[in-house]
């Protein structure tokens, strides 16, 4: 056989791509070719290559492309079946006269005609090819040879067949195919365009295997396409503002790449565009802000520029979509627009290294304010029935994160809202997995078909807590939010995520947001003791919640890390403890033993003496575990020591208790090694305010303070207060 007739041959691969769109009827097809029929019997009863060969060129002369449908290339399959073209795609041996490659292309032509068939496409016998088809993608040769580059097109066919399989992007990533598709690419030879459309397809269905398969060589493809981007200077820097999304890593993006990128934004967004033309560019501005935050903005007066124009874009945006009732939002272009004003809302209010300068700050919280006030007009149109949609959630968390910084403006509309708010945080808090979905659902929507960067926190109620510990200080916020049951909900999502740091959770793969979450819980309920002790007393939820932080204080401040938390939990337990005084489970219960015991362990280990150089006295210091967190912890400490003060007097048996801890004897120990001078007023203050209730409390407790030099170190301090009842029998 001539490698004329096996070019011919290969011709039935493009018959079997090309068909379709004429799907008629097998018995229709038969009737109207019958040599068709004779023709594959023959190819069935081949006893060797040569009458295979001989048999697929009467084949492909007496098929049509018109004339094959899905069912006719299922049997022209089943009479040729695997093994022939498997012995195509590997023999290194061509008939004289012919290229090495013809054998292989007509191979690869065959599995092109079957791959044409779904289950065929996902066959173990075209699995297995994987490798030795991305081989074909970066193999040199002339580029004007016709049978190459119908070997190319050709393999394309099979891998985006197989990729279209529900299984097959997994098997391309594991036979190399991303590295092939970069280096295709990248060497922009024949097919490199269907290169990149491949690529783009496996990133969106398998984004976290592809560049844990293939990293550098995607990296190298992001670095070409930005560079592209950045000197582009006509209409195909739009298309690339939808491509390169997908390229950008989940982990650090070059440096270059991000000069680049940005370059190109700012040339694109600093022009006059139409709609069409920079909502891409907002969309990819917002996948580098999600995923770099301010980082890939360069720092000077050109950053601060951009900055500030892709803030004000934004705004307006938001403005034109919400405002008009009766447009038809492009909600996906909308969520990109709250993650830049997000990116704002963080460069306004961050004190160093900000781009911004003052006068742009005030300027760009003036027009995030008129956004602000659309989103809230969206929200108050919001009803049951449109909750759950993706758009409601990214529109609760830019408000969120607004309030977290803002409560002062805008308050009337806010108040407004707040119904809404505890609602909509209830509902999607019932429906815990639902709300993780719609997380998800809105990565997707404002940036890429993937999720990369920093994990959207999984439900609403965590995204509103900084802005309701702002607002639960306030008179009329604070009562909205009671008579709509918020404090309930608070303890109930306080405790549901306090389940995820108990033992027996794996809390190292906890992600930050929880413990923050957390700690916000407190710092609100530590607002409402404060603001509404009423609440407290009267609300059967809150005896809950005491009897949890009994009972999780004790573990918690043994374990490492996580002292500020532990902080947060002592100081409100102590703080509830006072008006909870009466409850039968603070009555010298084991638990309640154990959380006083816990917190004294707090209290009690955060100074120590330390020596300086020159000096015979010691100074009062930090003890390590503080020194980093004081600037955090210290607020709470002070109020802790306050609250431990003002439960002495109502729980008989603690100061037995703190006795038995030996905590005042190592106080006063503590304060007679150290220099006067080397302890603050406050903190005189605080530890006179313990000793004293606990002198007055226990007469055991004043005669272990005399032995302990009690008065003497009362007279050092000027504790007259403490030296007075030290006096008395």
């Amino acid at each position: 056989m001539s490698c004329c007739d096996l070019a011919a041959a290969g011709q039935l691969g493009k018959a079997g791509i090309m068909a379709s769109d004429c799907e008629p009827a097998l018995n229709q097809a038969e009737s109207r070719n019958p040599t068709l029929e004779r023709y594959l019997g023959a190819l069935r009863e081949a006893k060797n290559d040569s009458e295979q060969f001989a048999a697929l060129l009467l084949v492909t002369k007496a098929v049509k492309a018109g004339d094959i449908d899905a069912k006719t290339r299922r049997r022209i399959f089943d009479a040729v079946g695997f093994t022939f073209p498997n012995r195509l795609l590997t023999t290194k041996e061509a008939p004289d006269g012919c290229p090495d490659h013809v054998l292989r292309a007509l191979g690869v032509a065959l599995l092109a005609c079957f791959c044409s068939d779904p289950e065929l496409a996902a066959h173990p016998q075209v699995l297995n090819k994987i490798p030795i088809l991305t081989t074909f993608l970066t193999a040199r040769g002339d580029p004007d040879d016709a049978a190459r580059r119908s070997m190319v097109d050709d393999t394309y066919q099979c891998l985006t067949a197989v990729a279209g399989t529900p299984r097959g992007p997994r098997h391309l990533i594991a036979g190399g195919t991303v590295s092939a598709l970069c280096q295709a690419y990248l060497g922009h030879g024949y097919g490199f365009d269907q290169a990149l459309a491949l690529l783009v397809g496996l990133l969106a269905a398998a984004e976290t295997q592809c560049w844990k398969e293939a990293e550098p060589d995607l990296l190298a493809v992001l670095r070409g396409l930005s560079e592209d981007f950045q000197k582009a200077e006509d209409a195909s820097k739009f298309e690339l503002c939808q491509l390169l999304p997908l390229f950008l890593p989940p982990t650090t993006v070059p440096s270059e790449c991000l000069r680049d990128l940005q370059a190109g934004l700012a040339r694109i967004l600093g022009s006059k565009l139409s709609s069409w033309q920079r909502n891409p560019a907002l969309k990819l501005a917002a996948r580098l802000a999600h995923a770099c935050g301010s980082d890939w903005i360069p720092a000077g007066n050109s950053g601060s520029k951009f900055l500030a124009l892709l803030v004000n874009l934004a705004c307006v945006e938001v403005r034109l979509a919400l405002e008009e009732t009766g447009t038809e939002v492009k909600e996906d272009v909308v969520t990109a627009c709250y993650a830049l004003m997000e990116l704002g809302i963080q460069e306004c209010t961050r004190c160093e290294q900000s781009l911004l300068k003052e006068p742009q700050k005030v300027q760009l919280v003036s027009i995030m304010k008129e956004a602000i006030g659309a989103v809230i007009h969206y929200l108050q149109q919001v009803g049951p029935e449109k909750q759950k949609e993706p758009f409601v959630f990214a529109s609760v968390r830019i408000l969120g994160a607004w309030l977290a910084e803002e409560t002062s403006s805008l308050r009337k509309e806010v108040c407004q809202l707040l119904p809404f708010l505890v609602r909509y945080a209830k509902t999607l808090y019932e429906e815990a997995e639902e709300a993780n979905d719609l997380s998800q659902q809105v990565a997707t929507l404002a940036i890429s078909p993937t999720t990369p960067g920093p994990t959207w926190p999984g439900d609403a109620l965590r995204l509103l807590l900084p802005g309701w510990c702002h607002l639960t200080v306030e008179d009329g916020p604070r009562e909205i939010l009671i008579k709509e049951g918020a404090p309930s909900l608070l303890c109930k999502y306080f405790l549901q995520q306090w389940e995820l740091t108990s033992p027996g959770h794996d809390t190292s793969v906890l992600p930050d947001s929880v413990e923050i979450g957390l700690q916000t819980c407190c710092h609100i309920f530590l607002n409402l003791v404060v603001t509404a002790p009423g609440l407290i007393k009267r609300d059967a939820c809150f005896t809950s919640l005491m009897n949890t932080l009994m009972a999780s204080l004790p573990s918690l401040v043994q374990q490492q890390g996580r002292l500020l938390l532990a902080a947060n939990v002592a100081t409100l337990g102590l703080l509830m403890a006072r008006l909870l005084s009466t409850s039968p489970a603070l009555q010298g219960t084991p638990a309640s033993r154990g959380f006083f015991a816990a917190a004294i362990l707090f209290l009690s280990q955060s100074h120590v003496a330390r020596a300086t150089p020159g000096s015979d006295q010691a100074v009062l210091a930090l003890s390590p575990d503080y020194e980093g967190v004081w600037a955090d912890l210290q607020e709470l400490w002070f109020l802790g020591m306050q609250a431990f003060t003002g439960c002495v007097p109502l729980l008989p048996w603690l100061a037995p208790a703190a006795l038995r801890s030996r905590w005042p004897q190592e106080l006063l120990q503590l304060l007679g090694s150290v220099s006067p001078n080397s302890v603050k007023p406050e903190m005189v203050a605080a530890y006179q305010g313990v000793l004293v209730e606990l002198a007055r409390a226990n007469r055991l407790c004043r005669e272990a303070m005399r032995l302990q030099a009690g008065e003497e170190t009362a007279s050092h301090y000027r504790m007259a207060a403490l030296e007075q009842c030290l006096a008395e029998p």
